[in-house]
């Protein structure tokens, strides 16, 4: 399968770590392209739910081949989220094509895009994150038992259901957190003049245009790889939301599970990034 040209991807909410990451789905569809620049829009890896008791082979290879596209200089943009903040202590790290940081501004086709990954706007993460951590592992527990139900549901011939999206539909505060969540983000970019705001948290994938007495600007969120398993890509001047559940391609090709491209093993993925960071030091500013 040929792979498909990317100008810009950003990735949020993978959650590797935890028993909800459909990190399969997303090794097929980081395979199935070829980003130009990569922005990880937070929640990447899951610190806070990390255990070295589950680490599949399958949440290794998104890692790997994300390394993979530093080794070969794809600018790749590391947002800090909350459930990874302990990477905060490494903000304004760099190596080679790497960066840790804590927001992103890019000219995307001539004008500005604001991202940044969210949790700067949840009050439970700033004065009760014991709270919003225990939230964390119920919303785990809740998708492994989902995927229970789920897989009884595939045998008895039926749809897939989302307990979590059900619930969320269903209790009126979190709808009207995540709607004063966007309004939020919408509200400050239009007052610093940006053309895009982009964001993730919230794990609600969407692709709209947000306007108020004082301007207007395109609200975006990548969504997340353990329910929606959505990204956003830019390519020819327009953004578009991926769902990899209507990607029937890249779904049904099993060779995207193979290693139909090199993934490097860590010490050469090691020597070729230390090799760009060489290149970097002597030369300056490439």
């Amino acid at each position: 399968m040929k792979k498909r040209p990317v100008e810009l991807l950003v990735l949020s909410d993978v959650h590797l770590g935890t028993y909800g990451c459909q990190a399969k789905e997303l090794v097929k569809y980081l395979k199935s392209i070829k980003p130009k620049e990569v922005v990880l829009n937070g929640d990447i890896i899951d610190i806070w739910q990390f255990s070295k008791r589950y680490w599949p082979k399958s949440h290794m290879k998104v890692v790997k081949i994300i390394m993979q596209w530093v080794a070969e200089g794809i600018q790749v943009h590391y947002v800090v989220g909350n459930h990874d903040e302990m990477l905060r202590k490494f903000l304004g790290f760099k190596l080679g094509s790497f960066s840790v940081v804590n927001k992103v501004l890019l000219d995307v086709n001539g004008q500005k895009a604001w991202m940044f990954h969210g949790d700067v706007f949840d009050l439970t993460m700033q004065h009760s994150k014991w709270i919003a951590k225990l939230g964390a592992t119920g919303y785990d527990m809740l998708i492994l038992l989902n995927s229970a139900i789920n897989f009884c549901s595939k045998k008895m011939g039926k749809g897939p259901v989302s307990m979590s999206k059900k619930i969320k539909n269903s209790v009126k505060s979190a709808v009207n957190f995540i709607n004063d969540f966007e309004q939020i983000a919408a509200d400050i970019a239009i007052e610093n003049k940006y053309d895009y705001v982009v964001c993730g948290h919230i794990h609600q994938p969407e692709m709209r245009e947000i306007s108020t007495p004082k301007g207007s600007v395109m609200y975006l969120n990548s969504g997340d790889w353990i329910e929606n398993l959505t990204s956003l890509e830019f390519n020819n001047g327009e953004w578009k939301l991926y769902h990899y559940m209507d990607d029937v391609l890249v779904i049904n090709n099993d060779e995207n599970l193979m290693e139909h491209t090199e993934i490097l093993d860590k010490n050469q993925l090691f020597q070729n990034l230390m090799k760009e960071f060489k290149i970097l030091a002597a030369g300056g500013h490439k």
